[in-house]
Protein backbone atom coordinates (compact mmCIF):
# COMPACT_ATOMS: atom_id res chain seq x y z
CA UNK A 1 0.00 0.00 0.00
CA UNK A 2 1.62 3.38 -0.94
CA UNK A 3 1.73 5.82 1.79
CA UNK A 4 -1.30 8.49 1.30
CA UNK A 5 -0.02 12.48 0.36
CA UNK A 6 -1.77 15.20 1.93
CA UNK A 7 -0.76 18.61 0.03
CA UNK A 8 -1.84 20.80 2.76
CA UNK A 9 0.51 22.32 4.88
CA UNK A 10 -0.35 22.95 8.29
CA UNK A 11 1.42 26.30 9.86
CA UNK A 12 1.62 24.60 13.26
CA UNK A 13 4.92 22.53 11.99
CA UNK A 14 6.39 25.23 9.59
CA UNK A 15 9.79 25.78 11.98
CA UNK A 16 10.46 22.17 11.13
CA UNK A 17 10.45 22.25 7.41
CA UNK A 18 12.58 25.28 7.73
CA UNK A 19 14.58 23.39 9.55
CA UNK A 20 14.97 20.39 6.83
CA UNK A 21 15.21 23.06 4.33
CA UNK A 22 18.77 24.41 6.09
CA UNK A 23 20.09 21.09 5.87
CA UNK A 24 19.27 20.44 2.33
CA UNK A 25 21.16 23.88 1.83
CA UNK A 26 24.24 22.45 4.13
CA UNK A 27 24.20 19.39 1.97
CA UNK A 28 24.18 17.57 5.42
CA UNK A 29 19.60 15.92 4.81
CA UNK A 30 19.76 12.65 4.10
CA UNK A 31 16.94 9.61 3.50
CA UNK A 32 17.08 6.13 5.32
CA UNK A 33 18.83 3.48 2.82
CA UNK A 34 16.04 0.24 3.26
CA UNK A 35 17.51 -3.21 4.04
CA UNK A 36 16.24 -5.37 1.55
CA UNK A 37 17.31 -8.82 3.16
CA UNK A 38 19.77 -10.39 6.05
CA UNK A 39 22.15 -7.28 8.13
CA UNK A 40 25.53 -9.47 6.28
CA UNK A 41 28.65 -8.02 5.38
CA UNK A 42 27.40 -8.41 1.94
CA UNK A 43 23.44 -7.29 1.77
CA UNK A 44 20.97 -5.11 -0.48
CA UNK A 45 20.04 -1.86 0.25
CA UNK A 46 17.73 0.15 -1.89
CA UNK A 47 18.20 -2.70 -4.41
CA UNK A 48 21.66 -2.94 -4.99
CA UNK A 49 24.23 -5.23 -3.93
CA UNK A 50 26.47 -3.47 -1.51
CA UNK A 51 29.68 -4.38 0.94
CA UNK A 52 28.45 -3.37 4.15
CA UNK A 53 30.79 -1.14 5.97
CA UNK A 54 27.86 0.17 8.05
CA UNK A 55 26.50 -2.43 10.51
CA UNK A 56 27.06 -2.74 14.32
CA UNK A 57 26.89 -6.59 13.50
CA UNK A 58 30.21 -6.91 14.78
CA UNK A 59 29.95 -10.93 15.56
CA UNK A 60 27.65 -11.75 12.41
CA UNK A 61 25.36 -13.33 14.92
CA UNK A 62 22.17 -11.06 13.48
CA UNK A 63 21.75 -14.25 10.74
CA UNK A 64 23.48 -17.53 13.10
CA UNK A 65 21.71 -20.11 12.32
CA UNK A 66 21.70 -20.80 16.20
CA UNK A 67 20.00 -17.69 17.30
CA UNK A 68 17.45 -18.15 14.22
CA UNK A 69 16.69 -21.45 15.69
CA UNK A 70 16.11 -20.24 19.35
CA UNK A 71 13.81 -17.56 18.26
CA UNK A 72 11.63 -19.80 16.52
CA UNK A 73 11.15 -22.44 19.38
CA UNK A 74 10.78 -19.79 21.54
CA UNK A 75 7.76 -18.39 19.26
CA UNK A 76 6.28 -21.92 18.62
CA UNK A 77 6.47 -22.52 22.17
CA UNK A 78 5.22 -18.48 24.10
CA UNK A 79 3.88 -17.05 20.83
CA UNK A 80 4.80 -13.48 19.52
CA UNK A 81 4.33 -11.13 22.55
CA UNK A 82 4.25 -10.71 26.45
CA UNK A 83 1.61 -8.97 26.70
CA UNK A 84 2.33 -6.07 29.54
CA UNK A 85 4.88 -4.74 30.98
CA UNK A 86 7.20 -6.32 33.30
CA UNK A 87 5.90 -5.27 36.75
CA UNK A 88 2.34 -6.37 36.16
CA UNK A 89 1.79 -9.35 33.87
CA UNK A 90 5.09 -9.50 31.28
CA UNK A 91 8.00 -11.22 33.40
CA UNK A 92 8.33 -14.02 31.74
CA UNK A 93 10.63 -16.83 32.60
CA UNK A 94 12.77 -16.26 29.78
CA UNK A 95 13.31 -12.80 30.73
CA UNK A 96 14.32 -13.98 34.34
CA UNK A 97 16.69 -16.78 32.31
CA UNK A 98 18.17 -14.23 30.18
CA UNK A 99 19.00 -11.26 33.39
CA UNK A 100 20.61 -14.49 35.26
CA UNK A 101 22.71 -15.58 31.40
CA UNK A 102 23.86 -11.89 31.16
CA UNK A 103 24.84 -11.39 34.88
CA UNK A 104 27.11 -14.65 35.05
CA UNK A 105 28.57 -13.83 32.22
CA UNK A 106 29.58 -10.52 33.42
CA UNK A 107 30.42 -12.01 37.24
CA UNK A 108 27.71 -9.56 38.70
CA UNK A 109 25.26 -10.77 41.27
CA UNK A 110 22.23 -9.39 38.60
CA UNK A 111 21.27 -7.94 35.68
CA UNK A 112 17.98 -5.82 34.22
CA UNK A 113 17.03 -6.31 30.61
CA UNK A 114 15.49 -3.07 28.93
CA UNK A 115 13.75 -2.80 25.36
CA UNK A 116 17.08 -0.66 24.55
CA UNK A 117 20.58 0.53 25.38
CA UNK A 118 18.90 3.98 25.41
CA UNK A 119 16.24 2.99 27.74
CA UNK A 120 19.14 1.68 29.63
CA UNK A 121 21.08 4.50 29.89
CA UNK A 122 18.52 6.90 29.93
CA UNK A 123 16.55 5.01 33.04
CA UNK A 124 19.51 4.15 35.03
CA UNK A 125 20.74 8.02 35.54
CA UNK A 126 18.05 9.40 35.81
CA UNK A 127 16.64 7.01 38.98
CA UNK A 128 19.13 6.95 41.00
CA UNK A 129 20.57 9.59 41.00
CA UNK A 130 17.97 13.53 41.86
CA UNK A 131 18.75 17.16 41.94
CA UNK A 132 21.17 16.99 45.32
CA UNK A 133 23.66 15.15 43.49
CA UNK A 134 26.29 15.85 41.20
CA UNK A 135 26.86 14.01 37.48
CA UNK A 136 30.31 14.24 35.91
CA UNK A 137 30.47 13.10 32.16
CA UNK A 138 33.06 12.63 29.42
CA UNK A 139 32.51 15.33 26.68
CA UNK A 140 31.56 12.60 24.24
CA UNK A 141 29.69 10.54 25.95
CA UNK A 142 26.98 8.76 24.24
CA UNK A 143 23.32 10.76 24.11
CA UNK A 144 21.81 8.43 26.48
CA UNK A 145 23.59 9.66 28.74
CA UNK A 146 23.39 13.09 28.46
CA UNK A 147 19.76 12.69 28.53
CA UNK A 148 19.41 10.55 31.59
CA UNK A 149 22.21 12.81 33.07
CA UNK A 150 19.07 15.86 31.88
CA UNK A 151 16.41 13.75 33.72
CA UNK A 152 17.48 13.08 36.72
CA UNK A 153 18.00 16.81 37.30
CA UNK A 154 21.13 16.24 38.89
CA UNK A 155 23.69 18.99 38.46
CA UNK A 156 25.94 18.06 35.49
CA UNK A 157 29.92 18.44 35.27
CA UNK A 158 31.45 17.61 31.92
CA UNK A 159 35.00 16.71 32.13
CA UNK A 160 37.42 16.91 28.67
CA UNK A 161 37.39 13.30 26.70
CA UNK A 162 39.42 11.49 29.03
CA UNK A 163 41.08 13.68 30.57
CA UNK A 164 40.98 12.10 34.23
CA UNK A 165 43.19 15.23 35.38
CA UNK A 166 40.18 16.95 34.72
CA UNK A 167 37.79 14.70 35.86
CA UNK A 168 39.64 14.98 39.54
CA UNK A 169 39.48 18.48 39.50
CA UNK A 170 36.17 18.45 39.02
CA UNK A 171 35.53 16.17 41.84
CA UNK A 172 37.92 18.07 44.34
CA UNK A 173 35.43 21.45 43.89
CA UNK A 174 32.50 19.46 44.60
CA UNK A 175 33.76 16.99 47.07
CA UNK A 176 32.44 18.48 50.22
CA UNK A 177 29.00 19.44 48.53
CA UNK A 178 26.14 17.67 49.93
CA UNK A 179 25.29 14.67 47.61
CA UNK A 180 25.87 11.79 45.59
CA UNK A 181 28.16 11.83 43.00
CA UNK A 182 28.55 9.38 39.63
CA UNK A 183 31.33 9.53 37.26
CA UNK A 184 30.20 8.26 33.62
CA UNK A 185 32.50 6.96 30.70
CA UNK A 186 31.85 5.15 27.72
CA UNK A 187 33.74 1.76 27.37
CA UNK A 188 34.44 2.83 24.13
CA UNK A 189 33.05 6.17 21.95
CA UNK A 190 30.80 5.56 19.35
CA UNK A 191 32.11 8.12 16.75
CA UNK A 192 35.73 7.72 17.62
CA UNK A 193 36.33 4.14 18.30
CA UNK A 194 38.69 5.03 21.39
CA UNK A 195 38.53 2.87 25.12
CA UNK A 196 37.60 5.27 27.83
CA UNK A 197 40.23 5.17 30.82
CA UNK A 198 38.16 3.13 32.92
CA UNK A 199 40.64 1.77 35.50
CA UNK A 200 41.51 5.67 36.14
CA UNK A 201 38.32 6.63 36.68
CA UNK A 202 37.73 3.79 39.00
CA UNK A 203 41.00 4.65 40.86
CA UNK A 204 39.14 8.78 41.73
CA UNK A 205 35.74 6.97 42.42
CA UNK A 206 37.47 4.98 45.19
CA UNK A 207 39.51 7.97 46.58
CA UNK A 208 36.98 10.19 46.75
CA UNK A 209 33.65 7.65 47.24
CA UNK A 210 32.35 8.65 44.09
CA UNK A 211 29.87 6.10 42.18
CA UNK A 212 31.64 4.54 38.74
CA UNK A 213 29.33 3.98 35.62
CA UNK A 214 29.97 2.64 32.73
CA UNK A 215 28.48 2.53 29.24
CA UNK A 216 30.34 -0.73 27.55
CA UNK A 217 27.57 -0.92 24.19
CA UNK A 218 30.36 -1.25 21.43
CA UNK A 219 32.98 -2.86 23.89
CA UNK A 220 30.19 -5.61 24.60
CA UNK A 221 31.46 -8.78 22.22
CA UNK A 222 34.53 -7.09 21.51
CA UNK A 223 36.67 -6.16 24.14
CA UNK A 224 37.70 -8.10 27.76
CA UNK A 225 37.16 -12.33 27.78
CA UNK A 226 35.08 -13.46 25.39
CA UNK A 227 33.45 -9.86 25.05
CA UNK A 228 32.59 -9.17 28.66
CA UNK A 229 33.66 -6.04 27.74
CA UNK A 230 36.22 -2.67 28.93
CA UNK A 231 35.38 -3.47 32.33
CA UNK A 232 36.52 -6.65 32.10
CA UNK A 233 39.39 -5.97 29.55
CA UNK A 234 41.05 -3.24 32.40
CA UNK A 235 39.78 -6.38 35.40
CA UNK A 236 37.70 -3.61 37.17
CA UNK A 237 34.82 -5.99 37.34
CA UNK A 238 34.32 -5.58 40.76
CA UNK A 239 34.94 -1.55 41.39
CA UNK A 240 32.29 -0.53 38.92
CA UNK A 241 29.03 0.23 40.14
CA UNK A 242 26.88 0.43 37.15
CA UNK A 243 27.51 -1.40 33.95
CA UNK A 244 25.01 -0.88 31.12
CA UNK A 245 25.37 -2.85 27.84
CA UNK A 246 23.78 -3.44 24.86
CA UNK A 247 21.67 -6.65 23.08
CA UNK A 248 21.69 -4.91 19.75
CA UNK A 249 25.22 -4.70 18.25
CA UNK A 250 27.59 -7.90 18.68
CA UNK A 251 24.96 -9.92 20.66
CA UNK A 252 22.65 -9.17 17.45
CA UNK A 253 19.11 -8.71 18.54
CA UNK A 254 17.55 -5.68 20.75
CA UNK A 255 17.62 -4.44 23.84
CA UNK A 256 19.93 -2.96 26.51
CA UNK A 257 20.73 -4.57 30.21
CA UNK A 258 21.89 -2.71 33.22
CA UNK A 259 24.24 -5.21 35.55
CA UNK A 260 25.51 -4.34 38.92
CA UNK A 261 24.31 -5.22 42.82
CA UNK A 262 21.13 -7.22 43.58
CA UNK A 263 20.00 -3.86 45.11
CA UNK A 264 20.91 -1.90 42.32
CA UNK A 265 18.79 -4.50 40.00
CA UNK A 266 16.20 -4.51 42.56
CA UNK A 267 15.92 -0.71 42.59
CA UNK A 268 15.80 -0.26 38.92
CA UNK A 269 13.09 -2.96 39.27
CA UNK A 270 11.14 -0.62 41.24
CA UNK A 271 11.95 3.38 40.21
CA UNK A 272 13.28 2.91 36.36
CA UNK A 273 10.64 4.68 33.98
CA UNK A 274 11.69 2.85 31.02
CA UNK A 275 11.21 -0.55 32.74
CA UNK A 276 8.08 -0.02 34.05
CA UNK A 277 6.30 1.28 31.21
CA UNK A 278 7.31 -0.20 28.49
CA UNK A 279 6.17 -3.56 27.38
CA UNK A 280 8.89 -6.19 27.57
CA UNK A 281 10.47 -7.77 25.17
CA UNK A 282 8.83 -10.52 22.64
CA UNK A 283 10.13 -13.97 23.93
CA UNK A 284 11.73 -14.49 20.72
CA UNK A 285 14.28 -11.36 21.58
CA UNK A 286 15.09 -12.84 25.32
CA UNK A 287 15.58 -16.53 23.66
CA UNK A 288 18.03 -15.04 21.04
CA UNK A 289 20.37 -12.75 23.23
CA UNK A 290 20.37 -15.75 25.33
CA UNK A 291 22.02 -17.91 22.71
CA UNK A 292 23.96 -15.65 21.43
CA UNK A 293 25.78 -15.22 24.91
CA UNK A 294 26.43 -19.16 24.63
CA UNK A 295 27.98 -18.69 21.51
CA UNK A 296 30.63 -16.16 22.60
CA UNK A 297 31.45 -18.34 25.55
CA UNK A 298 31.91 -21.20 22.41
CA UNK A 299 33.00 -19.43 19.40
CA UNK A 300 36.21 -16.92 20.90
CA UNK A 301 37.54 -17.16 17.23
CA UNK A 302 34.78 -14.52 15.95
CA UNK A 303 36.15 -12.13 17.62
CA UNK A 304 39.27 -12.94 17.13
CA UNK A 305 38.76 -12.78 12.95
CA UNK A 306 36.94 -9.23 14.03
CA UNK A 307 40.27 -8.15 15.43
CA UNK A 308 42.71 -9.47 12.59
CA UNK A 309 39.97 -7.69 10.28
CA UNK A 310 40.26 -4.32 11.66
CA UNK A 311 43.84 -4.25 11.97
CA UNK A 312 44.28 -5.10 8.71
CA UNK A 313 41.31 -2.39 6.99
CA UNK A 314 42.83 0.08 9.61
CA UNK A 315 46.75 -0.40 8.29
CA UNK A 316 45.55 -0.45 5.02
CA UNK A 317 43.71 2.64 5.37
CA UNK A 318 46.89 4.50 6.81
CA UNK A 319 48.70 3.46 4.06
CA UNK A 320 45.97 4.76 1.88
CA UNK A 321 46.66 8.02 3.33
CA UNK A 322 43.12 8.60 4.81
CA UNK A 323 42.83 9.99 8.25
CA UNK A 324 41.36 7.74 10.78
CA UNK A 325 41.81 9.53 13.96
CA UNK A 326 44.69 10.36 15.95
CA UNK A 327 45.40 14.35 14.78
CA UNK A 328 42.72 16.17 15.61
CA UNK A 329 39.95 13.72 16.70
CA UNK A 330 41.52 10.33 19.18
CA UNK A 331 42.75 7.57 17.27
CA UNK A 332 40.29 4.27 16.65
CA UNK A 333 41.75 1.73 19.09
CA UNK A 334 38.62 -0.69 18.25
CA UNK A 335 36.90 -2.14 14.90
CA UNK A 336 34.53 1.76 14.75
CA UNK A 337 36.97 2.96 12.19
CA UNK A 338 35.88 6.80 11.14
CA UNK A 339 37.66 8.37 8.11
CA UNK A 340 37.56 11.76 8.48
CA UNK A 341 36.66 14.19 5.69
CA UNK A 342 35.69 17.65 7.94
CA UNK A 343 33.03 18.99 5.76
CA UNK A 344 29.82 18.04 6.34
CA UNK A 345 28.32 18.73 2.61
CA UNK A 346 31.62 16.46 1.03
CA UNK A 347 31.48 13.86 3.54
CA UNK A 348 27.70 13.16 2.53
CA UNK A 349 28.45 13.35 -0.85
CA UNK A 350 31.54 11.13 -0.66
CA UNK A 351 29.18 8.78 1.31
CA UNK A 352 26.70 8.65 -1.98
CA UNK A 353 29.24 8.54 -4.25
CA UNK A 354 30.72 5.22 -2.53
CA UNK A 355 27.39 3.78 -2.64
CA UNK A 356 26.69 4.49 -6.13
CA UNK A 357 29.75 1.92 -6.23
CA UNK A 358 28.62 -0.44 -4.09
CA UNK A 359 30.28 0.60 -0.41
CA UNK A 360 27.71 1.03 2.29
CA UNK A 361 29.33 3.42 4.21
CA UNK A 362 27.60 5.98 6.27
CA UNK A 363 28.44 9.80 6.67
CA UNK A 364 28.25 11.38 9.79
CA UNK A 365 27.75 14.79 10.03
CA UNK A 366 26.89 17.87 12.30
CA UNK A 367 25.02 17.73 14.71
CA UNK A 368 25.98 14.02 15.64
CA UNK A 369 29.56 15.00 15.67
CA UNK A 370 30.97 18.98 16.00
CA UNK A 371 31.17 21.20 13.32
CA UNK A 372 34.18 20.88 11.04
CA UNK A 373 34.57 17.00 12.21
CA UNK A 374 32.21 15.21 9.52
CA UNK A 375 33.57 11.45 8.55
CA UNK A 376 32.60 8.34 7.20
CA UNK A 377 32.02 5.65 10.03
CA UNK A 378 32.98 2.69 9.32
CA UNK A 379 32.23 -0.65 11.58
CA UNK A 380 34.47 -3.65 10.38
CA UNK A 381 33.11 -7.65 11.75
CA UNK A 382 34.03 -10.86 11.87
CA UNK A 383 32.73 -12.00 8.68
CA UNK A 384 34.20 -9.57 6.16
CA UNK A 385 36.31 -11.44 4.16
CA UNK A 386 39.55 -10.27 2.94
CA UNK A 387 38.60 -10.12 -0.57
CA UNK A 388 35.63 -8.13 0.29
CA UNK A 389 37.86 -5.64 2.26
CA UNK A 390 40.05 -5.23 -0.88
CA UNK A 391 37.18 -4.23 -2.47
CA UNK A 392 35.90 -2.28 0.19
CA UNK A 393 39.70 -0.24 0.17
CA UNK A 394 40.14 0.06 -3.78
CA UNK A 395 36.46 1.63 -3.62
CA UNK A 396 37.21 4.18 -0.97
CA UNK A 397 41.15 5.10 -2.33
CA UNK A 398 39.65 5.22 -5.79
CA UNK A 399 36.68 7.01 -5.23
CA UNK A 400 38.63 9.77 -2.67
CA UNK A 401 40.93 10.42 -5.38
CA UNK A 402 38.43 10.94 -8.06
CA UNK A 403 36.41 13.68 -5.26
CA UNK A 404 40.45 14.99 -4.47
CA UNK A 405 39.99 13.75 -0.66
CA UNK A 406 42.59 12.19 -1.19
Amino acid sequence: MSPVTIETKRPQLAHLSAQLDDLRARGTYFRLRVLDDEQAAVCHYDGREVINLASNNYLGLCNHPKLREAAIAATEKYGVGSGAVRTIAGTMRIHMELEEKIAAFKGVEACVVFQSGFAANAGTVSSILGKEDFILSDELNHASIIDGARLSRAKIKVFRHKDVAHAEELLKEIQNEPGRKLVITDGVFSMDGDIGPVKQLCDLCDKYGAIMMVDDAHASGVLGRNGRGSVDHFGCTQRVDVQVGTLSKAIGALGGYVCGSRDLIDYLYHRARPFLFSTSHPPSVAATCIAAFDLLEREPERIERLWSNTRYFQEQLKTAGFDIGGKTTPASETPITPILIGDGRKTMEFSRALFEQGLMATGIAFPTVPEGKARIRCIMTSEHTRGQIDRALETLTTTAKRMEIL
